[in-house]
């Protein structure tokens, strides 16, 4: 069978780095295609110059055995290739039908044909299966219909090869499982898909084949039905990777973090957290699982002094500390990672020294009568490069210029290097690579086993389930439950995480903790 798409010996340099090199891919008609990679391996990049982003320095694209060129991505489009990005492209204010047909209107004389445009939106849906209506608006809907959204678009012009970047990201469990649906159907009708991932379990779930990437190069394409998870992560990574976290069952101690009846609004009046309760103890790591934007964001800026409470109170180690300074918070023991590490966790253009001790930097050993101790602070940074292995040519190097996987283990190292009675861990392994995220669970497994307890914030249900010795769920801002890891499944927290409680769900409050595995 002739490949529908063929990108022959591509290589792109960009100043100092060789982002692919010599790379060659070949996509099947009605083939779902996965490429792995860790963060840099070039896949972006690789995308990008299908999709006429970038111009490649050598090699060519053939689609369905002939040579094109492709300039930019209307160019791309009239070549029946559409790309869904991770971080949707929509007008939220307009309706379904408006942004399906952006661009590409059915026009009535100088104006927009609304019944036409309703009328080809509904035809292409009913064809592939993708249930939207096309009157409504786009802030109404669910993210996992808002992707359905995105689809349609690059159907409705055409697409035959179909690129999605990272499409499980914002995604529940049961809205990935209505995405791998909508994707079996769209093959089944002769379309052919790209899948850029990073969670091995998509790609054995949902591919045919898989091409791993690494440094620009591609280290090799296998059947997926012919591998395995840590074959692919070794391919990846160039070493052998714990896919599992390695976690011991632990002693818990006292309360550490007492959170009761914790209520937050915006500038309106909307409750954004209800009512939140929960504690977490000594030796315990609680993590909160739910769809992004459902409260966690703001349970993190309150427990933190970025946000103010309305009511409810905060206690840490039974002293109160609701609506303390972020600076008081942090002098009480309490280390945070952020979710957004560039807008909150670090100044990438300061160098990696001084990002090692921001929030510390006022008292020793790091300053003494107001002045800098510069010989103190370049050795706590060389010892932190060394404990927590940051991949940087020395110190004093600009942290803009480390990859993400480094962005993240210069804050791990800052804020654990205190020891925190509390970690407040949000998104830890937010775009890393499959080798940071083994080493980052290692870290915070590793503290909670030192006695220290610890809040997860994570959309991962597979990370929150492994690193976890309780699970909270939290949908429009309040706790659903809080179960044993051990005794809960990813169907279950699903459910609770679309605002379903389970017929068979119990308080854990009720029953006698577990903890460990």
């Amino acid at each position: 069978m002739q490949p529908i798409l063929e990108m022959r010996h591509i290589s792109k340099r960009f100043p100092g780095v060789l982002a692919s090199d010599n790379v060659n891919i070949s996509l099947f008609p009605g083939e779902i295609l996965a490429i792995i990679g860790e963060n840099g391996a070039g896949k972006s990049t690789l995308m990008n110059i299908l999709f006429g982003l970038y111009q490649p320095d050598e090699g060519q694209i053939f689609i369905k055995g002939e040579p094109v060129k492709i300039l930019n991505p209307n160019q791309a489009i009239a070549h029946g290739i559409g790309m869904v990005h991770q971080h949707f492209m929509l007008v939220s204010p307009f309706t379904v039908a408006e942004n399906i047909v952006l661009g590409a209107e059915p026009r009535r004389g100088l104006s927009l044909d609304i019944n036409k445009a309703k009328k080809a939106v509904s035809e292409v849906s009913h064809r592939y299966g993708l249930r939207v209506k096309p009157e409504a608006t786009i802030e109404e809907l669910p993210v996992g219909v808002q992707q359905r959204v995105e689809i349609l678009k690059i159907l409705y012009r055409g697409a035959e090869i179909i690129v999605l970047d990272e499409p499980t990201a914002v995604l529940n469990p049961q809205e990935i499982k209505e995405l791998y649906a909508i994707m079996q159907n769209l093959t089944s009708q002769g379309k052919s898909i790209i899948f850029i991932t990073h969670k091995l379990n998509e790609v054995t779930n949902i591919s045919q084949r898989v091409t791993v990437m690494r440094r620009g190069k591609v280290m090799g394409t296998v059947a997926t039905k012919d591998t395995s998870p840590a074959e692919l992560a070794n391919l990846m990574v160039g070493r052998q990777v714990l896919l599992q976290v390695q976690k011991n069952p632990t002693e818990v101690g006292n309360t550490v973090l007492a959170v009761k009846d914790l209520v937050t609004q915006d500038l309106t009046g909307e409750k954004l957290l209800d009512r939140v309760s929960f504690e977490i103890r000594a030796g315990e790591i609680l993590g909160v699982a739910g769809v992004e934007g459902n409260g966690q964001t703001e349970l993190v800026e309150v427990l933190t002094g970025l946000r103010r409470a309305h009511s409810g109170s905060v206690h840490l180690n039974g002293a109160e500390i609701t609506n303390f300074t972020a600076r008081q918070v942090k002098e009480r023991k309490v280390g945070h990672i952020p979710e957004d590490r560039q807008k909150r966790g670090l100044e990438l253009d300061f160098t990696v020294q001084e990002n090692l001790i921001f929030g510390f930097h006022y008292k020793p050993p790091f300053a003494k009568h107001g002045l800098l101790n510069k010989q103190g602070i370049a050795q706590h940074a060389d010892r932190m490069i060394e404990e927590f292995d940051i991949r940087t040519p020395n110190s004093e190097t600009i942290t803009r210029s480390l990859s993400g996987g480094n962005h993240q283990k210069v804050i791990i190292a800052r804020e654990m290097h205190q020891e925190p009675d509390l970690l407040i861990a949000s998104q830890p392994s937010r775009g890393v690579d499959i080798g940071a995220i083994e080493f980052i669970h290692r870290r915070i497994v590793a503290h909670r086993d030192a006695g220290k307890a610890v809040l997860l914030i994570s959309p991962e249900l597979s990370e929150v389930l492994s690193l976890s010795d309780r699970v909270a769920v939290i949908y429009e801002g309040q706790i659903m439950g809080i179960m044993n890891s051990s005794e809960v499944t990813e169907e279950q927290l699903g459910l609770m995480m679309a605002g379903i409680r389970p017929e068979n769900y119990h308080p854990l409050e009720e029953r006698s903790p577990v903890h460990g595995r």
